[in-house]
C-alpha cells in the first residue's frame, strides 16, 4: 500500500477555534477525526462501565479525580496518536515536549494525595519513570526512539503491577498514562495519508 506524507502544518483559524485546533493539532482530516472520536468514545464508556463496576471505596473527591483523569488519558491516546498531533508537536522544540510531559506529574500528584491517601512511594517512583522514560526517548537517535519508548513503556506498566501495584479497579492508570505520553506523545512519526 502506498502512502503520502505531509509534513505541512495548515493554518488555523484565530479565537477559540484556532486555539483548539492548534492544541489538538491543525490539519486533521474527517477520517482520522472520525476514528479518533469512535475511538475515545468506546474506550471512555469502557472506562466508565469499568469505574462504577469496580470495587473503589472512594468519596466523591476521588470520583472527581479519578473521571476527569481518566477521561483525559483516553482522549490524550486518540488525540496524540493522529497523524495532525504528530506533524505539530513534533514540529516543535524538544523542550516544548518534555514540559508537555512535566506538566502530567500533576495527574501523578492527583492520583497520589487524593486518590491514593498520600502514596509516597508509588508517586515518587512513577515520576522517575515518566521523566526517566521522557528524558531517554528525546535523547536517543530517531531511529532508537520507538523501541526506547516501548522499553519505558513495559518497565513503567511493568513497575506498576510489581512493585507499587494499584489498588483493584486503578489498573488501568498506568497502562494509559504511560502509553499517552511515552508512546503516542513523544514518538516521532511521519504524518501519513491514503493516497488521494
Amino acid at each position: 500500500m502506498r502512502a503520502e506524507v505531509d509534513w505541512t502544518i495548515p493554518a488555523t483559524p484565530p479565537g477559540w477555534r484556532g486555539s483548539l485546533e492548534r492544541f489538538m493539532g491543525p490539519g486533521k482530516s474527517r477520517v482520522e477525526l472520525r476514528a479518533e472520536v469512535a475511538g475515545s468514545s468506546v474506550c471512555m464508556a469502557l472506562l466508565a462501565w469499568h469505574l462504577f463496576a469496580a470495587p473503589i471505596q472512594a468519596g466523591w473527591p476521588q470520583w472527581v479525580v479519578t473521571v476527569f483523569i481518566g477521561l483525559d488519558l483516553v482522549g490524550g491516546v486518540m488525540t496524540n496518536a493522529t497523524n495532525a498531533a504528530k506533524r505539530w508537536y513534533h514540529s516543535k522544540p524538544s523542550r516544548s515536549r518534555l514540559s508537555f510531559v512535566t506538566a502530567h506529574i500533576a495527574y501523578l500528584a492527583a492520583m497520589a494525595f487524593v486518590v491514593l491517601d498520600a502514596a509516597w512511594g508509588w508517586f515518587l517512583l512513577n515520576t522517575a519513570l515518566l521523566l526517566a522514560g521522557a528524558l531517554l526517548i528525546e535523547m536517543v537517535k530517531l531511529d532508537a526512539k520507538r523501541p526506547a519508548a516501548m522499553g519505558a513503556y513495559m518497565a513503567a506498566v511493568l513497575a506498576n503491577l510489581t512493585v507499587v501495584p494499584l489498588p483493584d479497579g486503578l489498573e488501568w492508570f498506568a497502562v494509559l498514562f504511560f502509553l499517552k505520553l511515552l508512546v503516542c506523545y513523544l514518538v516521532p512519526e511521519a504524518p501519513i495519508r491514503s493516497p488521494r
